[in-house]
């Protein structure tokens, strides 16, 4: 790859694509952004950034008070792109995420005032705390980056990203999400705790004065301007996947489909999920183009959500996770 590169961006325009290693050095410097908000979770964070490079949304799951919000909240910081945030409950209605045709005085007729969806990065807080009907006003607004409201369709921003959570051991008062809201999630990441070591910094930067609950400290300086953060993403697309790697991409993804362990393989939509991810995977590593364990590492964020474990797998407490390690081993990566 070139220094820099002329690309065709999501939109047609004609963008300069930065080079690899251009990009391994903004994506460093975003992660140390991050990094002096969020303690311990380097490998969510690293994930959270492949989502927003692929253009996907990502679904973090973990338990209450592992830094989830707070990673959003401070990787729109780091980006300098908008954030917003809904606070998922029961009685949320669709127009409380859209927005809402207002009758204006006079003859001026109505009005659109935009919904919170109208932002860059959307922190969709506790998603299954709403039910279907509310969920499914997001699924436009994922697929296709627009919202239909009284018949006309308004785009959403160009980084439009959602980033939801949900409470993987609280499930009273949840509606699960339906299969084809999961699919639109291109990751689902699973926020651990925290190791000793990341536990006694936190105490550490309390002990110094930092609180993220503090108005603005959550948000670390922009690391990069918004215009450029469609050349980053471009980068995206000029990553080299050889003939071998797609193959063991769609081996891996087909041989969801076989395995007893799991009632449901992953679709075709993983198996593009699977590449795109990976791509975003060899550039946060620096390089441009995807080796096996670029794919194998990521696979399981891209999988999790898009497989169903067989019961008598799970009255054993086992995972889809544990089905998937199983797979990767069987598949036999190109050397």
């Amino acid at each position: 790859m070139t220094a820099e590169q002329t690309a065709v961006d999501e939109n047609g325009r004609s963008a300069v694509r930065p080079s690899a290693a251009d990009v391994a050095d903004t994506l460093q410097r975003i992660r140390a952004a991050v990094t002096t908000r969020v303690v311990g979770q380097e490998a969510v964070i690293d994930e959270a950034l492949a989502a927003f490079l692929a253009r996907g949304h990502a679904l973090l799951e973990g338990v209450p008070g592992v830094a989830k919000t707070l990673l959003v909240r401070a990787l729109a910081g780091a980006l300098g792109a908008r954030f917003g945030r809904i606070q998922f409950t029961p009685d949320l209605m669709p127009a409380d995420i859209t927005g809402v045709s207002v009758l204006r005085d006079g003859s001026a007729g109505f009005e659109f005032h935009p919904g919170p969806v109208f932002t860059d990065l959307l922190l969709a807080d506790e998603i299954n705390r709403a039910p279907a009907k509310t969920q499914a006003a997001l699924l436009e607004a994922m697929q296709e980056r627009q919202v239909t409201a009284d018949g006309v369709p308004r785009p959403l921003s160009e980084l439009f990203t959602v980033f939801a959570t949900q409470n993987p051991v609280e499930y009273e008062g949840t509606y699960p999400l339906p299969e084809a809201q999961l699919d639109r999630f291109l990751v689902k990441i699973r926020v651990p705790y925290p190791a000793l070591e990341a536990e006694l910094e936190m105490l550490a930067r309390y002990a110094g004065g930092f609180d993220p609950e503090r108005a603005g400290a959550a948000a670390p300086a922009p690391v990069l301007d918004p215009s450029s953060l469609a050349a980053l993403r471009s980068a995206v697309d000029g990553v080299r996947v050889a003939a071998e790697v797609r193959e063991y991409i769609a081996a891996i993804v087909r041989a969801t489909r076989d395995d007893a362990g799991l009632t449901l393989g992953g679709s075709p939509r993983a198996t593009v999920a699977l590449f795109r991810v990976a791509r975003a995977a060899a550039l946060l590593n620096g390089r441009d183009f995807v080796t096996p364990d670029d794919v194998k590492d990521f696979a399981p964020s891209v999988l999790r959500h898009r497989v169903s474990l067989a019961p008598e797998l799970e009255v054993e407490g086992r995972t889809a996770d544990d089905v998937l390690q199983a797979i990767f081993t069987r598949v036999r990566a190109p050397q």
